[in-house]
């Protein structure tokens, strides 16, 4: 042993040789299987019992069961227009689901002049077999002829209202500036589906009352800080994902400002990145990740580092993201569990650890282990 060496300091050089030393970055965590056999699932809520439901976009809804067995699709979903993006796509359980069973769910709703993302409630059945008094609360106005960009993200507030992130439905982009239309648009609602009191355009002639926030692209996460802060991501174009944090009333920009490009090259508009009276995203990416499922976790289940971060999911390379924040701000961003797959949706369940689902024709729920 050499002079001055203690035997703990000798077991520590020894340990950091092995790539073990004490205070060393922890281990990777890793994707373990719940459920397989999903048919483009696109979000998980969680049920009694260990139970989840999942969406599948070809219009399904299912109960996986703790053991991993997918059931059957439920009775009772109304009409979707599966095609392109659209279908059955978010789902969320009230905040009271214990007591009155009701959950809330989004999907590209049928009619006259094309379709438009829908928001339906519905009570879940006691055997989990059906849905009960379905009812179409809200409905995107107008209904475009496209099978793009519907967003669909649904939040409950802590005050009892409901966030529902909208597209601008790719070929009605420049309607995502106009307030009297809900394309590209952040609206708030209450449960019955009316506008929520103290909306920012409640008042104003000629904008749609149910508006909280606008200049939006194509949302497709969405949840709510530990502050209670709601926060989103939307896709951009060629580059350019956003993860904004809307306010009420104000402006996000598109398709004035990006950070993208057209598909294949090419500025969009005048190719300006900010200009006055348009907010600026938290953090964007270029290239994209085509960001999907997001989440704040709130556990300590993967140790004191991560709580408290943002998880959002990457359809383009396969990854889940995990964002340090700070004072509203992205410090550092760690891409996690690489190859993975196409992850569409990202959950804490109610043991306090992450679920993933994987968007393919053999789509898979997935926990993330600690």
């Amino acid at each position: 042993m050499l002079p001055g060496f203690s035997r703990w300091r000798w077991a520590a050089v020894l340990l950091a040789g092995a790539g073990g030393f004490v205070g060393a970055a922890r281990a990777e965590p890793r994707a373990e299987p719940v459920a397989s056999g999903l048919a483009h699932p696109w979000a998980v809520a969680f049920l009694e019992g260990g139970r989840f439901l999942v969406t599948e976009r070809a219009g399904r809804m299912r109960v996986v069961e703790p053991d991993g067995k997918v059931g059957q699709p439920l009775a009772g979903v109304p009409q979707v227009a599966v095609g392109g993006q659209g279908g059955l796509l978010d789902v969320v359980v009230d905040s009271g689901y214990a007591s009155n069973r009701t959950v809330y769910f989004c999907f590209s709703e049928p009619g006259n002049g094309g379709n438009s993302t829908a928001l339906a409630k519905a009570r879940l059945a006691p055997d989990r077999s059906r849905l009960e008094d379905v009812r179409i609360i809200f409905s995107q106005r107008p209904k475009v002829s496209s099978q793009m960009h519907f967003g669909c993200r649904i939040v409950e507030a802590r005050d009892g209202n409901l966030f529902l992130v909208m597209g601008d439905r790719y070929s009605r982009m420049q309607d995502a500036q106009r307030l009297d239309n809900h394309i590209g648009k952040v609206v708030r609602i209450t449960k019955e589906g009316a506008p929520a009191s103290g909306n920012p355009f409640a008042n104003r002639s000629g904008a749609m009352p149910e508006i909280w926030s606008y200049g939006h692209r194509n949302a497709q996460g969405a949840a709510l800080a530990p502050d209670g802060k709601f926060w989103l991501h939307e896709h951009g174009p060629q580059g350019g994902d956003e993860i904004n944090l809307p306010e009420p009333g104000r402006n996000y920009g598109w398709p004035i400002i990006t950070f993208g490009e057209n598909y294949g090259g090419g500025k969009i508009g005048e190719g300006i990145t900010e200009r006055e009276g348009l907010e600026q995203p938290v953090h964007y990416w270029v290239p994209s990740i085509a960001p999907s499922g997001m989440v704040f976790l709130t556990s300590d289940r993967y140790g004191a580092g991560w709580k408290g971060n943002l998880f959002v999911g990457a359809l383009k390379f396969s990854h889940l993201a995990r964002l340090e924040l700070a004072d509203g701000k992205v410090l550092r961003e760690h891409r996690l569990l690489q190859g993975v797959g196409r992850v569409r949706d990202v959950r804490q369940g109610p043991d306090g650890l992450l679920y993933l689902l994987t968007d393919s024709t053999d789509g898979k729920l997935l926990r993330v282990a600690p």
